[in-house]
């Protein structure tokens, strides 16, 4: 059984290998929470030896900021594409808000893991670029507004209400669909939907 383990070492080469180990991280983490996470299923999973996350990532703390970049960056490539060519300030907002909702409900795992400060590298400098682009996109859409309806809108403020509600929404999402059926009331919209009506709300409420 030994010279099994060479030949999966040798199907991750030229760095899939730390792809691979995020990939699998974050389905893990999906699949169990972060409770249920540790480098040695990491492993199992992957087809190495217990010691190659570690060998790529350092430790869990590790390996969890590199899923956190990652989901990270996959929030700024989907909402910045989704306001692209999109001008009007309110549709801006509710695209993004609909884009951001849907990254995290598509990939769990990274959601999971993207803001516990707790288990995270927290002062690694690609994670705190990562952050910062990410909420730059949300940040140049309300300028936007503040550019278009209302030049006294406090933009960071406002960026953070904005960022605040969207990952309420994805928290909360479930149990409102829970509540609704338990009380008889009709199930809330779908969470995009909801998000792109909530970031509508908002933008009402940021006229002057």
């Amino acid at each position: 059984m030994t010279h099994e383990q060479p030949s999966d070492q040798h199907r991750y080469h030229h760095g899939d290998l730390e792809n691979t180990l995020r990939s699998v991280a974050a389905d893990l983490i999906a699949e169990r929470g972060v409770a249920g996470f540790s480098l040695r299923e990491v492993a199992r999973r992957a087809g190495v030896s217990h010691a190659a996350p570690g060998h790529h990532f350092g430790d869990a703390s590790g390996l969890l900021t590199a899923v956190a970049i990652e989901a990270f960056t996959h929030l700024r490539e989907a909402t910045s594409a989704a306001i692209e060519g999109v001008d009007d300030p309110s549709d801006r907002l509710a695209m993004l808000a609909r884009a951001y909702v849907e990254v995290a409900t598509t990939n769990p795992g990274h959601c999971a893991v993207a803001f516990r400060h707790d288990l995270l590298n927290n002062d690694d400098p690609a994670l705190l670029a990562a952050g910062d682009q990410a909420f730059a996109v949300l940040s140049d859409v309300v300028q936007h507004v503040a550019d278009t309806v209302n030049p006294d809108l406090d933009v960071i403020n406002t960026s953070r209400l904005c960022w605040s509600s969207m990952q309420g929404l994805i928290e909360l999402h479930p149990s409102m669909t829970v509540v609704s059926k338990h009380r008889g009331e009709a199930a809330p919209p779908p969470i995009g939907d909801l998000a792109e009506i909530m970031a509508r709300q908002a933008y009402a409420g940021f006229e002057p």
